[in-house]
């Protein structure tokens, strides 16, 4: 099963934490987005292996943009 990982609102990746293939942890940080000057981290909601990675460092996102697909491990 493959769990996505949305955006919540629109801003700019600052940092890319993993790449499609790596194994992740239940709360560990993937990625941090940078909303008007602030730092928001997004973290896994499960364990399992970074599926795709449709998002990378300096891209303009917008809410509701899918960022990384999970699949279960």
């Amino acid at each position: 099963m493959a769990t996505a990982i949305t955006l919540e609102t629109g801003g700019t990746v600052w940092k890319l934490h993993v790449k499609a293939g790596d194994e992740v942890s239940a709360g560990q940080e993937v990625f941090i987005l940078e909303v008007m000057k602030m730092e928001v981290p997004y973290e896994a909601p499960g364990a399992g292996r970074v599926k795709e990675v449709h998002i990378a460092e300096g891209d303009v996102v917008t809410e509701g943009q899918t960022a990384i697909i999970l699949s279960s491990s």
